[in-house]
């Protein structure tokens, strides 16, 4: 009997996970014989603890089109932790009994670090059962700090959507800053890594541009010297811009808008390091503030995803079918950077899942200038090729279309399961 697929999404998502949704589905389609259903787990992982299964065939072929241009996930996701074998041991042995009972033999996990850890420790588990599966993890994050991958699917979406969003915001201020607003403040994600606040660094092609000022998680933020920037700006130009990671920490390590609660994983919930700025700048200077936090917006802006983004999503999910006809497992899909100094060129590679499993990767000290507060020539060439080029999902009624699944989930055969 053919082996089944399961595929499903996992954490935060992005404007492009679906296109990799849609890229696994079209390569599916083309390679039926060679497999039998493909299921999609719904909410995540939860799908396969629950027995929650899609059968991708019950769905609309029309709304199905529609995958590749919409935001979100469509099938659902979550973040949930699969501890080691002995704390979660109920668990694996869930998911083991699900996968046997419905002939999966494949398992595609769509996701970040966290996500990978996942699926590594699914293969390993299911190997120290005899149980033949191939594992691929499929990359995913707009914070863009997966290793050994060149970049991760959603940046650069992301990425076009803050620097676009800087640069007509400071065009606002820059209008109004003689007699309003002369401090904005833009709030972006990433806990530890500052890629996203760096891709507001392309816009900025000479002296006194926006943005003037941007803070990175991976250098302490000290209050003197930040104040002090902001006053020097302010009084040069008429306004100064900011934009800040959420996880920008002082010199104790200690983040500036930690809330004191934690997540799933472990991480600790970040309140919106914007506010806190904003009091840091009005209680100092005499200067009117604005600040806002781009949060769930940008990692939803599909209008504005780049074109780059797109394509990269979709073939590294046409390319897992590849992957899986082959057997190929215990690996995480990449992108590889093929360039030449006049040419973005890129291609679908793979590494070990532990290479990547919970592994975390920072903005390189060569991104930042040595003010510790603008991003290099060599960031801003990195950022551009993956902002380049414009892919506009169909608009119906003035507003975008995107897809309606009915995600309804087949007969289980086993009992209910209790988390």
């Amino acid at each position: 009997m053919k082996g089944n697929i399961f595929y499903a999404q996992s954490g935060g998502v992005t404007p492009v996970i679906n296109a990799t949704a849609a890229g696994v589905i079209d390569a599916y389609e083309k390679n039926r014989d060679m497999f039998g259903k493909l299921y999609v787990g719904k909410n995540g992982i939860l799908g396969a603890l629950k027995e929650e299964l899609i059968d991708i065939s019950t769905e609309s072929k029309s709304e199905l089109k529609l995958l590749k241009q919409t935001p979100g996930g469509a099938f659902g996701s979550c973040r949930l932790k699969l501890n080691d074998f002995k704390k979660s041991k109920k668990d694996f042995e869930r998911i083991y009994n699900v996968f046997k009972k419905h002939n999966i033999k494949y398992f595609l996990y769509n996701g970040g670090g966290d996500s990978q850890d996942t699926t590594n420790k699914i293969n390993k588990f299911f190997n120290a059962k005899n149980f033949p599966i191939t594992c691929i993890g499929l990359p995913k994050t707009i914070d863009n700090d997966l290793p050994i991958t060149a970049n991760c699917p959603g940046f650069g979406s992301v990425a076009k959507y803050i620097a676009t969003s800087t640069l007509e915001a400071s065009l606002d201020v820059k209008s109004m800053c003689q007699t309003s607003t002369k401090v904005f403040i833009l709030e972006v994600m990433g806990r530890h890594a500052g890629w996203l606040a760096a891709a507001a660094g392309v816009i900025k092609t000479k002296a006194g541009d926006p943005p003037h000022i941007i803070l990175f998680p991976e250098i302490a933020f000290d209050q003197k010297y930040f104040l002090n920037k902001v006053k020097e700006v302010t009084e040069k130009y008429g306004y100064c811009v900011i934009v800040a990671s959420e996880g920008i920490k002082d010199k104790k390590g200690n983040f500036l808008s930690d809330s004191g609660l934690k997540d799933s994983f472990g991480h600790s919930q970040l309140g919106g390091v914007a506010p806190v700025l904003s009091s840091i700048v009005s209680n100092k200077h005499n200067f009117k503030v604005h600040w806002a936090v781009s949060d769930y917006l940008q990692r939803a802006a599909r209008h504005i995803a780049s074109k780059v983004d797109v394509e990269q999503a979709y073939k590294l999910g046409l390319s897992s079918i590849a992957y899986a006809k082959k057997n190929k497992s215990d690996i995480m899909l990449t992108i590889k950077d093929e360039s030449n100094k006049n040419n973005y060129k890129w291609s679908i590679g793979s590494t070990k899942l532990d290479n990547v499993a919970n592994v975390e990767k920072m903005l390189p000290g060569n991104y930042i200038k040595a003010s510790g507060i603008e991003t290099t020539s060599a960031c801003n060439r990195y950022i551009s090729n993956l902002i380049k080029g414009e892919n506009y999902p169909s608009y119906d009624n003035g507003y975008p279309r995107y897809a309606n699944l009915k995600c309804k989930t087949i007969r289980k055969k086993l009992k209910s399961y209790k988390l």
